[in-house]
Formats: C-alpha cells, sequence, structure tokens
C-alpha cells in the first residue's frame, strides 16, 4: 500500500486572533490588508475554517483541531504547516521561521495535544536556526513527494538551501531546488503557493520556474510518474497551486482546494484532475486576502502512527 492509500490525520489550528500580519506581508505578495475590522476579519476567517474543517469531516478526512490561544498573539496560527512537519517514521520536525510572531506559533498546547495522541518517536528541531536568520517554512517552503522521497523548493528568503539539504539528509529526501518568480519578478516566497504533488500527478506554475531550472523540474516530475497540470500566474494567483491530496479513513483520496482556486480552473483541467480523484473545495477569501495562503497552508498532514493502534 502506498503512503498515499494510508489515512492521515490533520492537524488544523483553529485562529484565536486572525489577522493580516505585517511582519510577513513584505515577502508575501498574496497579502492585502482588507478594510474591515479586526474583529470582522477574525470572525470571518473563523467561519471559513469551521466550514472547511465540517466539510473535510464529511468526507471521512480525520481532522484535530486545536484551538489557538489569543496570547500571545499569533495572527498566523491557521496556517501550522509552515512551523511543523510529521513523518511515517515518527519523526517531528520543527522549523525556523521568518517573521518572529510567527515562531511564537510554537506553543505548548499543541504540540501536547500531538503527542497525547500520536507516538512521537523523534524531534528534530531545526528552529534554533532562527539565531542565525536562517530559515526553512516546513511545507510551505518546500513540497514532498513522500513516495518518490523528493523535496521541491523554489529559492526564497523563507528557504534556507542548506537547511533544505539538512532536512533531506535526516528525513532521506532528494532535494530539487529551483528559481521562481511572479509575473512581476518577485521571488515566490512559498513553494506551495506554486505547485502541489499527488500519487499520480503534480499541478504546478511552469512559467513562473527560471528557464535554467524549468527542464530539470519537468523531467523530475515526469520521471516519478506524474502527470502534470500546468497552471498560469493568474490561476497561481487565485491559489490553484495552494493544494493537498489527503486520504481519509477508507483510503479513498480526495483534492483540498478553496473555492477561488477551484473557480480558477478550466473545466478540462478540473476534468483531469476529477479522473484522479475527487475535489473538495470551500471558501477561504478572507484567510487568503488577508493571510496570504490557502487550504494547504491550512492542513498539516500527520503520518506519525496514532496511540491507538499500540493499545
Amino acid at each position: 500500500m502506498t503512503l498515499q492509500n494510508k489515512a492521515m490525520t490533520l492537524l488544523m489550528i483553529r485562529p484565536a486572533r486572525f489577522g493580516y500580519n505585517v511582519q510577513t506581508a513584505g515577502s508575501n505578495a498574496f497579502q492585502r490588508r482588507s478594510e474591515e475590522s479586526h474583529s470582522a476579519v477574525h470572525q470571518r476567517a473563523v467561519r471559513e475554517f469551521d466550514a472547511l474543517v465540517e466539510k473535510l469531516r464529511q468526507h471521512r478526512i480525520d481532522v484535530l483541531v486545536v484551538q489557538d490561544s489569543p496570547e500571545p498573539h499569533t495572527p498566523d496560527s491557521i496556517f501550522p504547516n509552515n512551523w511543523v512537519s510529521f513523518h511515517r517514521d515518527g519523526s517531528m520536525v520543527l522549523y525556523p521561521m521568518f517573521a518572529e510572531n510567527r515562531r511564537l506559533e510554537r506553543k505548548y498546547e499543541v504540540l501536547a495535544a500531538i503527542k497525547d495522541r500520536f507516538l512521537v518517536r523523534r524531534e528534530i528541531d531545526l528552529s534554533i536556526n532562527e539565531a542565525d536568520n536562517r530559515f526553512l517554512e516546513g511545507t510551505g517552503s518546500f513540497v514532498l513527494d513522500r513516495e518518490s522521497r523528493l523535496a521541491y523548493a523554489c529559492r526564497s528568503p523563507r528557504t534556507d538551501e542548506k537547511l533544505l539539504r539538512e532536512f533531506c539528509g535526516q528525513l532521506d529526501y532528494r532535494a530539487v531546488v529551483f528559481d521562481a518568480v511572479d509575473r512581476e519578478g518577485r521571488a515566490i516566497y512559498h513553494t506551495n503557493v506554486m505547485m502541489c504533488v499527488a500519487d499520480r500527478y503534480a499541478v504546478i506554475n511552469i512559467e513562473a520556474v527560471g528557464q535554467s531550472d524549468r527542464a530539470a523540474v519537468v523531467a523530475t516530475l515526469q520521471t516519478s510518474g506524474k502527470t502534470i497540470l500546468s497552471i498560469s500566474h493568474a490561476q497561481m494567483a487565485a491559489f490553484a497551486g495552494n493544494m493537498l491530496q489527503v486520504t481519509n479513513k477508507d483510503g479513498k483520496r480526495f483534492l483540498v482546494m478553496s473555492s477561488q482556486a477551484f473557480d480558477s480552473l478550466q473545466p478540462e483541467q478540473v476534468s483531469l484532475l476529477e479522473s484522479f480523484n475527487p475535489i473538495i473545495h470551500s471558501p477561504l477569501d478572507t484567510v487568503e486576502q488577508n493571510g496570504g495562503g490557502s487550504a494547504r497552508c491550512m492542513m498539516a498532514e500527520v503520518y506519525i502512527t496514532p496511540k491507538s493502534d499500540h493499545d
């Protein structure tokens, strides 16, 4: 049975004070400050969060929701995949974050909820590199092909290439590193806004990849058996690259994305994706506008064995 056939748990953090994060806006071109009050933005984001969780659970996808605390203030806590990742060998990895207020997301309550339910056999703490201004923001900075042991990453201020290779060495991945820019020529801040790697296919903004790296990226995807669905800059801006393939309790796979991302796709693109697995989409407009991230960023996949399996 492949990794993608095995059920997973999704860790999701219900925000306590979601909002536009000034500390991340400089390197995240996807963020746009809302004209609404902080309270209105937060309340709308919570409704979007709850609706997505409910939709996932309706499809028998296991979701572990941890309520964030109001203090310390962590406006981006809704995006846990940036600071922690979980792996089949029982490893939990903590990552160094670019924004100082995002470092506060590594809260005891979240880690305790994970350790209470899952057998964490090894902790790899890369967050100490924050002291040297070296950053690697988890499965935002890189996109994993867990079956083929590949880690795709575009270079950015938030993705230190040496740290990526250190991660790959410890977790047995091969790094596929490339340059990628948006329509304005700005470095794309996170790889997971421009590409998604699933079991048999990959969604990627090929035209964003630097000319000198493009052929190698395409060849690696094809060699690993992926059908490539190319999206445009406009579709990337609508978060069509920020998708995640998930597996429910019955071993059935789904592709999760926002409604904005889904609406940006052409009918033939939807048909291609649905030939592999059903699509789940939910409105995340407030989260996307103010947070600069979307559905994939909201879900941290937990592949670690649950303690209940050892009772």
